[in-house]
């Protein structure tokens, strides 16, 4: 590790010392230590009215943006998902949305969007929860997705994802940039920020698990040749501050977490420094470090993503 990165490693260290109190509301660097605990917001309620949950398969055979590639697990000519549309919306009026990578959250986040909205915590957000192209890394399609630092991926799904959705169930997506908001893990991850920080016009909140801001960027961008390490390394402290609005998370037993910095593939160490330069540029972030989780840690997930999301739309109000 160098000088520089010792004393950043030190000085998140310090800034984590702080408890997680009420993040919902706080802004900075917060450890999370287990035991994890599921939030009670997982437990479907008899009083809360349900959304509805609709699947889909959609052709891209004609795609502009991920034809297909033949790259290893590419199903890139049909992807998978599903919508979740809460009981209180509107057809017709414009809805805030949230879109997940690998259709995260499909599982559990319906119930807690029920839950929430119902008390009035959440707006009635409409998800997107969409699998991304195939399989995982370099030389896949999830990793040309995913991995890509680009603003291509957000790109697909304004051109040829919404727009198949809305018409075939009947929603109105907002233009409104800070009603939208993009969540994943991991390389997903990696792809919410990419979505929000290339296209700030269409996305200012972003929520990443695990955030892979290593390099594994594949193709190798002459540009961006770090992949996404470049965003902490060159991008965010090079560059005006966006309006965005990030919610960060990593496990203390992420991946690699003890590899030198110069491996640009430690985990632990490319969130600790995204918070720091989120935290120098004055962004509105939390960063939740938790102590002896994993990668998407499942535990974790559970216990914060409620609150995760109650902080992240903090602030919104939609237009008249």
């Amino acid at each position: 590790m160098s000088g520089a990165d010792a004393s950043l490693a030190s000085a998140d260290q310090a800034a984590l010392a702080k408890l997680m109190e009420l993040p919902e509301i706080g802004e900075g660097d917060f450890l999370l230590k287990p035991p994890f605990a599921d939030a009670p917001e997982l437990t479907p309620r008899a009083d809360v009215p349900k959304g509805k949950i609709l699947r889909f398969s959609l052709s891209t055979a004609a795609s502009r943006f991920y034809p297909d590639t033949g790259l290893k697990g590419s199903s890139v000519l049909e992807r998978h998902g599903a919508v979740y549309i809460p009981s209180q919306y509107v057809p017709g009026t414009p809805a805030p949305v949230l879109v997940t990578q690998d259709s995260m959250g499909n599982g559990q986040l319906p119930t807690i969007l029920d839950n929430m909205i119902s008390d009035h915590r959440l707006p009635a957000i409409v998800v997107v929860m969409m699998d991304s192209g195939g399989n995982d890394g370099p030389g896949s399609e999830r990793g040309l997705e995913y991995d890509t630092v680009s603003g291509k991926f957000a790109e697909f799904i304004e051109a040829e994802v919404l727009p198949v959705l809305g018409k075939a169930f009947n929603i109105t997506f907002t233009q409104d940039p800070d009603g939208r908001a993009t969540m994943g893990g991991s390389s997903g991850g990696t792809a919410a920020f990419s979505m929000a920080w290339f296209h700030p016009e269409l996305y200012h909140r972003v929520l990443a698990y695990s955030g892979a801001f290593v390099n594994q960027q594949s193709p190798v961008n002459p540009a961006l040749p770090l992949g996404a390490w470049e965003y902490h390394e060159h991008l965010l402290p090079q560059s005006a501050p966006r309006p965005l609005r990030v919610w960060l998370e990593v496990g203390g037993d992420d991946i690699r977490p003890n590899d030198p910095a110069e491996t640009l593939h430690n985990w632990v160490l490319a969130n600790q420094r995204m918070a720091a330069v989120l935290r120098a540029k004055g962004y509105h972030y939390q960063f939740v470090y938790a102590v002896g989780a994993g990668h998407v840690d499942g535990r974790v997930v559970r216990q914060t993503l409620p609150r995760a999301l109650e902080w992240l739309w903090q602030g919104y109000q939609p237009a008249k």
